[in-house]
Formats: structure tokens, sequence, C-alpha cells
């Protein structure tokens, strides 16, 4: 790979989704700092190169890859730890795969990820996590305190430290239904900090009450680039959550009315401090779309044909979201 970036350039990015038989010539692009395949099984193409990660996610209809694009030549490699990166001297992508039973169970294991987290990105000279994806599989597993996510929520919190909530970067975390016991993370950090964005309509997640568990998930709605980057506003997993309570339980339909509700709050906020913002999706949008239960996909897609411009890209993905009461869970980036 090439070297990086002179440090002083503005954070850019681009993501799109692409058909995978591109993967030999996005390989073999030096401007390519991430690609995410989203499908279960082995029929994952052979890589070893650390910008390549595949999550055990199936996508519905024709196999896509996410492609994250810098305008600067990108490095890449992997550490002792087994942490994959690539960075472009202004932002900087990691991933890990922490297998549970190494660890005990996905408490230890998301501890182990997140101590990882607070440590290399500032090690590599991006100190500002920005956003971060976490993948385990059977999320909703367990009754009570002893529920999976609840368990990680635990862990994570036990591996960042203190935590700094004016800090927190925009998240996803969604559970896989591929039965490998690997908790996968992976992140965007940038040598300058971006501002963490609250969604007027939700509780900030960091301040949930105890009925959701003994700690609060640690994130903000979404994240803004800093001033003079040309980064896509960066939006966490988004759903029917309207307080800190769950609505429309027993309808798809209506919590996807509720999800983009909370999106149009959301850009309302951000477009506060960033009023060039688009104000609604658009063809710079792109969005993952997670469907808990896999017969509901079609109707999904027929009512997403209601919310969402046809010039919007998206792809819909079976995962478990992180609340038994929630179909359905939205992120993506929005930009111009």
């Amino acid at each position: 790979m090439n070297a990086q970036a002179d440090n002083a350039a503005p954070a850019a990015l681009s993501v799109d989704y692409v058909d995978p038989a591109q993967l030999p010539a996005l390989l073999a692009d030096d401007h390519v700092l991430a690609i995410f395949g989203f499908q279960t099984g082995n029929a994952a193409p052979p890589t070893d190169d650390p910008r390549y990660l595949q999550v055990g996610l199936q996508a519905d209809g024709a196999a896509m890859l996410e492609v994250w694009r810098s305008p600067y030549p990108v490095s890449s490699g992997r550490d002792a730890n087994g942490m994959a990166w690539a960075s472009d001297g202004a932002l900087m992508f990691g991933a890990l795969q922490v297998d549970e039973a190494s660890h005990g169970d996905i408490t230890g294991a998301s501890e182990h990820a997140y101590a990882l987290v607070q440590r290399a990105p500032a090690a590599h000279g991006y100190p500002h996590l920005l956003r971060i994806w976490n993948y385990m599989d059977a999320i909703t597993e367990g009754e009570g305190d002893d529920e999976r996510y609840r368990r990680f929520c635990v862990g994570r919190a036990r591996g960042m430290g203190a935590i700094n909530t004016g800090t927190l970067p925009a998240a996803t975390a969604i559970g896989r239904v591929d039965g490998v016991r690997v908790l996968q993370v992976y992140w965007l950090a940038a040598r300058t900090a971006g501002t963490p964005l609250e969604n007027p309509r939700q509780v900030s997640a960091y301040r949930y009450p105890r009925q959701y568990g003994p700690q609060s998930p640690s994130f903000a709605r979404a994240m803004l680039g800093a001033p003079g980057s040309a980064l896509p506003l960066l939006l966490s997993g988004t759903a029917s959550v309207v307080g800190h309570a769950t609505l429309h339980g027993d309808s798809t339909h209506r919590q996807l009315q509720e999800t983009f509700a909370n999106f149009e709050a959301l850009i309302n906020a951000a477009r506060a401090h960033s009023p060039a913002l688009p104000q609604h999706f658009g063809a710079g949008s792109r969005l993952k779309v997670y469907v808990d239960d896999a017969a509901e996909i079609p109707a999904v897609r027929q009512a997403l044909a209601t919310h969402l411009h046809a010039d919007v890209p998206y792809i819909v993905l079976h995962a478990t979201v992180c609340r038994h009461d929630l179909r359905v869970e939205i992120d993506g980036v929005h930009g111009a």
C-alpha cells in the first residue's frame, strides 16, 4: 500500500453497495478503506486482506458488498492482537473477531474487544471513535439480566472504563443468526473529533432506566464529522423507540413508520449543526435494513418503497434486533 496522506488532510469517505464480482478490483485499489460481505455459510470469497470482513448476516436477494472509499492512499495490516486495520491519514478502519469461548462468554469477549478498541485507534494516531458496529450470535437469548445483549453491554462498559457521554460514538448492535459464537466488532476512527448527536424524540441510550439491564448501552444516536470534513452523517441503529419504550410491537409496518419519524428528527438535529445536510434520504444515503423475521422481508421491502425515494440504495439483511419486541432496525449514512 502507499504511504498515508498528510495528517492535515480533511477526513472524507464514500460508501457504496457493489456486486461481489468487483472484489478483485476493489482489493487492488489502494483507495479502498474497507469492504464488507454479507453472506452466511462458506460462500465468502477467499482473501486475507485486512480491509475485508465477512459478516454472518444473510442479505436478501443478490449478494452485495459494502465498500468504504477514501480520496487518499490507504495503508493496512494486522497487529499482534489480531486486529485488522486500514488508514488513510485522516480515518482508520479497525476490526476484531473475538471467540467468546476464549474469554468465558459474551461478557468477557465484549470486555476484551472494547479494551482493545479503547487503546488501539489512539495508538495508531486516530484517537476519536466515530462509529462502531457490533455483530453477535443470538443477541436476545437468555432471560432478564442473563440476556446476551445485556451481558454484552456489561462487558462493553467494563472494557471502555470511565465513560464520557460527550464523546460516545454512534453504534449498532445486531444479532447474527448463524450460530457462530464469535463477536465481530468494527469501527471508524479519526484524527479529529466529530460531534455526537442525540434524538429529541428519544431518551439517550446511556440514560436508559434499569429495566433494560444493569448497564445502559453506550452510544450516541448519530455522529457528524468535524467541520471541514467530507464525511456523511453516521446513523446509529434506529428503530421504533420513543422515549425509551418500544412502540407498535405488534406491527412491522407501524414500527417502520416510527423508525422514519426518528430519522426525520435526527436529521433535523444534525442540520442544526450542518444546514447543508439534505433534509431527506436521497442518492447520497446508504441504508442497511435489519429484519427480524425473514418471512416479513417482502412486506418490509414493499413498505420501504413508501418511505424511500427510488434513488436511495439499501440492502436488507435477516438479523435479530436487540429487543424481542423490535421487528426491524435501520442504520446507515446520509449525505449530499
